[in-house]
């Protein structure tokens, strides 16, 4: 009877030890704002993942994910979202504040958390940064009063810059806020600044051809998920049309833009870890506050400014955080 027993319970714990290891493993749902195979999309990742790894969590152990890359479509984003959602996770991870709004329509009951969001009060995304509330909670990316900043560096790099187009994503509804401030801005730095709404890279190729047909012009790319998606094209643009640029995250540079003023979005991702394992433990993401930037870096393509003619001061240089040779 002993040994029948044994036998029995032996059996029990086997066919058992599968049905745990399933209700232990926990799932994770990513929506990038990039493409897959973007390099930054590998550093945004791996910096997610590693944050994670600090926490306990690996991938294909007690963790599984499933991953979307949305590459700044919005038609992407639309199909991707319910099928994250599908997957039935139990955390979100969301690039990206259009897509954190699509998500939301779908579900109020799944935990996400976002990364390089602007104004997610405003948005109607969250209902205060304090406070969230309902299922939402992340990073935002910036402050509109960055926009002045964006402004002033270029000025700085390119003292001749009369005129600044600032391509923007009208259906982003922060492009209102940045715009404004630029405005405020513009009038002290002897500055013109004309908007380009465009949400393709062919309606920006086409609005810059045009507006680079005058002297004096300079360039404003504010953060979209469009703009991500094609700044290869955005940033041979602005060389081939001689246009001095400035942009919003140091991964434009190093690809070859003139400079940039703007968050680490790697480690928004890696401070993201520590919500999700967070909420994974039974915290409420309403209950924790949307946290801010903790760092804004600049950096500076001197190999870019010689080819656009162009002598940087040395005082720039030193308040630079990264200077590329």
């Amino acid at each position: 009877m002993r040994r029948r027993n044994f036998i029995k319970a032996t059996v029990g714990a086997v066919i058992a030890w599968p049905l745990m290891a399933r209700a232990q493993t926990r799932r994770i749902g990513v929506l990038m704002n990039l493409a897959a195979d973007d390099p930054q999309s590998a550093k945004e990742i791996s910096a997610f993942l590693d944050g994670l790894k600090e926490r306990g969590w690996t991938p294909g152990g007690n963790l599984q994910i499933e991953y979307r890359w949305g590459a700044g479509d919005h038609e992407l984003d639309r199909k991707y979202a319910p099928e994250l959602v599908a997957f039935a996770p139990d955390v979100l991870l969301v690039a990206g504040g259009t897509t954190v709004g699509l998500l939301q329509n779908l579900t109020r009951t799944v935990p996400i958390v976002f990364v390089e969001v602007t104004d997610p009060v405003n948005r109607g995304l969250v209902a205060s940064l304090a406070q969230p509330g309902g299922n939402t909670t992340g990073f935002t990316q910036f402050e509109f009063s960055i926009a002045g900043k964006w402004l002033e560096l270029l000025k700085q790099i390119a003292p001749n810059v009369r005129r600044a187009a600032v391509i923007r994503d009208p259906s982003e509804t922060s492009a209102i806020g940045q715009f404004a401030v630029l405005q405020a801005t513009a009038p002290r730095l002897g500055v013109e600044v004309r908007p380009v709404d465009a949400r393709d890279i062919t309606e920006i190729e086409r609005a810059m051809a045009s507006f680079a047909r005058d002297p004096d012009g300079g360039m404003v790319m504010t953060p979209t998920g469009a703009a991500r998606g094609h700044r290869e094209a955005i940033i041979a643009l602005a060389a081939r049309l001689k246009l001095p640029a400035v942009y919003a995250y140091r991964y434009y540079v190093t690809d070859g833009g003139l400079i940039s003023y703007g968050p680490d979005v790697t480690e928004q991702c890696r401070r993201a870890a520590e919500y999700v394992d967070r909420i994974l433990k039974g915290e409420k993401p309403g209950n924790m506050p949307v946290q801010a930037p903790t760092k804004y870096q600049m950096v500076i393509n001197l190999r870019t400014a010689k080819a656009l003619g162009l002598s940087v001061p040395q005082s720039l240089q030193a308040s630079a955080d990264e200077v590329i040779e």
